[in-house]
């Protein structure tokens, strides 16, 4: 680990390919950032995934970071993965890789421009402030694509990118895809009633039932800021998130005791734990949340029994209640569950874009995907037309 590829140039710019974060000085990749960023694009939330081991040849996520400097300081980067395989990604592309086995084509490895194992939106193409994002932003996807031919893998992907980035990489000859998720806006609300007038009455009877069960069942919810978890926390954080992994079939571990240790060591201030505990203080349900800037993000619930409603107060009301505590504008519970529209949260659209170098995928994909794009904004517009919510566009 840590080996560097040979700089490369392109007109004034350097282009370097890293092998692990820790390979890039921490102020360096956070000096890309901007305030709206996720804190998963963090340098220490991406340090903690490699100390924990979680990436790799073992777990089939091989870091790549793509680096592009200018007279030897760092101007625009990507956070880059060889795949072996498309668990933990997302944005599912399993019909792609059997079209391609249908057809002969080797589709892994794959080269994925993204967060592992985070379905968060944000900037995947970092660039310095007071630079040419657009430019910088072109000359990152040609490097991705040279850099997808030199290591032998048939695509690129980069997924959970902003609107401007997608826009930009279409205009290049990336393939867009839409997907959707549900989040919550604030919009002009003040408080958490005002969050409740939202709903007709009958609505609005049920969900205040459903806030009243975490009392009936002898229940209390707290918010356990990352600052103050202790050893014993941690490790009652990560045996939740283990409940719902072995829960479902379709579950999959891909964090270990160590990433969550890892993660509220270097991001105390960005790590809360949402818990529901019985009066005698033992926690039998919980959630992780991280905050930065005027968002907040819902990760990893679980719980050692089942209660009724338990999942809707813990996960999205607590989650909204901290947003008005706090002044925060948007709550970001997470990918999938339209359990969350009743509950106030939008439609949102998500993007990605896609290279295939093969024509015999790219052509198929690409027609596939106009179809795709056109059935997910109308899936968006009828659930936003159901529910009389209001559009919102999330661009970072």
């Amino acid at each position: 680990m840590g080996r560097r590829a040979p700089p490369a140039s392109t007109g004034t710019l350097t282009i370097e390919v890293v092998d692990r974060i820790t390979a890039i000085d921490e102020q360096d990749w956070d000096r890309l950032l901007e305030d709206d960023d996720p804190p998963f694009m963090e340098w220490r939330f991406l340090a903690s995934l490699e100390a924990a081991e979680t990436l790799g040849e073992a777990t089939g996520w091989l870091p790549r970071f793509v680096l592009v400097k200018k007279m030897g300081q760092l101007v625009a980067a990507a956070p880059t993965y060889v795949k072996l395989h498309s668990q933990g990604e997302f944005v599912f592309d399993h019909a792609w890789a059997n079209l391609a086995a249908q057809l002969g084509v080797p589709y892994f490895p794959k080269l994925l421009v993204g967060i592992p194992f985070t379905p968060v939106t944000g900037r995947r193409l970092l660039t310095r402030p007071g630079e040419d994002r657009p430019a910088l932003v072109q000359a990152l996807a040609e490097v991705l694509v040279q850099l997808a031919a030199s290591l032998e893998c048939s695509s690129v992907h980069i997924n959970f990118l902003t609107r401007e980035e997608s826009d930009l990489l279409a205009g290049v000859g990336y393939l867009p895809r839409l997907g959707l998720q549900y989040h919550w806006f604030r919009h002009d609300e003040r408080d958490f009633d005002d969050y409740l007038r939202r709903f007709n009455s009958k609505r609005r009877n049920q969900l205040k039932r459903e806030l009243r069960e975490v009392e009936a069942q002898g229940l209390e919810l707290v918010t356990i800021p990352g600052a103050v978890m202790t050893p014993a926390l941690v490790e009652t954080a990560f045996r939740l998130y283990l409940t719902t992994v072995e829960k479902f079939y379709w579950g999959r571990q891909y964090l270990n005791l160590r990433a969550f240790q890892e993660i509220v060591a270097r991001m105390p201030d960005r790590f809360e734990l949402v818990a529901a505990r019985e009066k005698d203080g033992e926690i039998v349900a919980g959630a992780v949340n991280f905050q930065k800037g005027q968002k907040l993000y819902g990760r990893y619930w679980g719980a050692f029994r089942d209660v009724k409603h338990l999942h809707f107060n813990v996960c999205y009301y607590r989650g909204v209640e901290e947003c008005f505590r706090r002044g925060l504008d948007v709550f970001e519970p997470g990918a999938g569950g339209e359990h969350k529209l009743v509950r106030g949260f939008e439609p949102t659209l998500t993007y990605s874009v896609h290279h295939l170098a093969d024509p015999r995928l790219r052509g198929p994909i690409a027609r596939h995907l106009i179809g795709e794009r056109a059935a997910v904004e109308r899936e968006r517009e009828a659930l936003l037309a159901e529910t009389g919510g209001r559009q919102v566009e999330l661009d970072a």
